[in-house]
């Protein structure tokens, strides 16, 4: 069963696209359907099996995809990785600048370290990347679209006021992208995903699991969204038919920041997901 994408056959097709933090998650399921539109995905990740085995699912489907394992929180090896990528491949067309992580704690008990560390893998990290792809191909090569991933911090992200710091900095940072390397006929847009049942999920402790179960009663359409929901996102803002997109972002979070605190929300089971990924997995935290 192939991926059942909204958009037509072979859009993306001669293009090479990077999605960082391509081995799981969101990253994954983008990789998969930007390749079964016909671009040769790059899969960037630390770990090399774990995005040996996309590449593989990948390939097994009929898509193009290639792997190039780095650290996105290190210059110089973010340097190193996206210089093969253009040495292999010629040049970047698009950039999925998804790779992050945080963990959920209180701002009184996140250490310097902790801090830092989810700064580093939240921005910093996406920053690094962006240059990298802009300066090694994108500026002399005709331009290309960039699509940062952020997250759903309109109101607050209590219990993760780190990466909440650093997505809303990572907003902030797409809307200067936009104006800085328009001219070089780049563009750079965000999306910004809200509670997706995806594998993160299951790398939380099992209070803040029982908990994600609790989400779908606090989003108006009263469920969780789904990977793929995501991607199309994606995909639509690294497709032409944006090309008068710039420096904006698309939430996928089911209305949540639009939720009135004054009054609950109606119960009910209206809004069906977009299953568009063959190969979905849900994260065993759900049940």
């Amino acid at each position: 069963m192939p991926y059942r994408s909204v958009f037509r056959p072979g859009l993306f097709a001669g293009e090479t696209i990077v999605v960082t933090g391509g081995g799981s998650g969101i990253g994954r399921c983008t990789a998969h359907e930007l390749a079964s539109l016909g671009a040769r995905v790059v899969l960037t990740g630390r770990r090399p099996e774990k995005l040996a085995a996309v590449a593989q699912e990948i390939a097994e489907d009929g898509g193009q995809a290639d792997t190039e394992a780095f650290d996105i929180r290190e210059e110089a090896a973010v340097a190193a990785g996206i210089a093969a990528i253009v040495a292999r491949h010629g040049r970047i067309d698009g950039l999925v600048n998804n790779a992050g992580g945080q963990f959920p704690a209180p701002l009184e008990k996140i250490s310097q370290k902790g801090w830092e560390t989810v700064v580093r893998t939240n921005l910093t990290g996406g920053f690094l990347v962006a240059r990298e792809v802009y300066l090694r191909s994108m500026k002399n090569d005709g331009g290309g679209a960039i699509v940062n991933i952020i997250a759903d911090m309109w109101r607050s992200m209590v219990l993760m006021g780190h990466s909440g710091a650093a997505r809303a900095g990572m907003m902030s940072l797409t809307e200067t992208m936009a104006i800085e390397w328009a001219p070089a006929g780049v563009r750079a847009n965000a999306v910004a995903p809200g509670w997706i049942a995806s594998s993160g999920f299951d790398t939380y402790a099992p209070e803040m699991q029982a908990h994600l179960r609790s989400l779908p009663r606090h989003i108006p359409v009263q469920r969780l969204g789904r990977e793929a929901e995501c991607a199309a996102a994606i995909c639509f803002l690294l497709s032409p038919a944006a090309a008068f997109v710039n420096g904006s972002c698309i939430r996928v979070d089911g209305g949540v920041p639009n939720a009135p605190v004054e009054r609950p929300l109606r119960a009910h089971d209206k809004s069906q997901p977009f299953l568009g990924f063959h190969r979905e997995q849900l994260p065993k935290a759900l049940g």
